[in-house]
């Protein structure tokens, strides 16, 4: 049994959760809606450029959610996925989720989005086991700060490596989707990297390794 495992935005879904996230609080009424959209687009202008810090954005997109609790929050994002996430999923992806799966693959969704979306999208998907950037619970509270190593970059390998070791597994055989130039360590990291929908620094990479470039579009 090998592990596969798949990137979340812009990946399995045709979209980035945390903006779509975003998107929602604004219909919600919990942020202004233009100032706020307009500083989530510069942020992920930036992280499609390899320049966003990743606790810039986290600090940013967590405000909302302070002094709330996690069951009113997930109760909220529950329709969020049904209604807006999964029409996005694309199709080829879920083919090849089920190929690992009948595989006997071990399926990890690894994302460098935060957990509250993330564990809610992945199941949808089938996956269960995930891995995203956790949030600060505080006298049953979200406090707005993020916990432990974040998803992102070199801390996903971070991640995934403790993950690793606490479930028995190794990266022998692993394969890894993802469509970001963001996820280059990691893909340099795993014996099956696979470029999904990439971007233009990861597509040029990708045709100079020899890697396959997968459309899921």
């Amino acid at each position: 049994m090998a592990l596969a495992i798949f990137d979340l935005d812009d990946t399995l879904i045709d979209g980035d959760c945390a903006s779509l996230w975003s998107q929602q609080m604004a219909r919600l009424g919990w942020v202004d809606g233009e100032s706020f959209l307009q500083r989530d687009a510069e942020l992920m202008k930036a992280y499609s450029e390899g320049k966003l810090a990743m606790e810039d954005y986290m600090a940013f997109s967590l405000a909302p959610l302070v002094g709330r609790t996690s069951e009113e929050v997930a109760h909220l994002v529950e329709p969020f996925v049904e209604e807006v996430i999964e029409p996005l999923i694309h199709g080829d992806a879920c083919k090849v989720i089920a190929q690992h799966r009948a595989a006997g693959d071990r399926l990890l969704v690894i994302s460098a989005s935060s957990i509250h979306l993330v564990a809610p999208i992945a199941a949808r998907i089938g996956i269960d086991e995930v891995l995203g950037i956790d949030l600060e619970i505080e006298h049953g509270f979200y406090s707005g700060r993020t916990q432990g190593v974040l998803t992102y970059r070199e801390g996903k390998i971070t991640r995934l490596l403790e993950w690793l070791a606490a479930k028995g597994e190794s990266l022998e055989g692993a394969s890894f989707y993802s469509d970001s130039r963001n996820d280059l360590p990691l893909l340099l990291k795993v014996s099956k990297p696979n470029a999904v929908n990439p971007d233009p620094v990861l597509l040029e990479h990708a045709q100079k390794a020899g890697w396959p470039v997968l459309n899921w579009r």
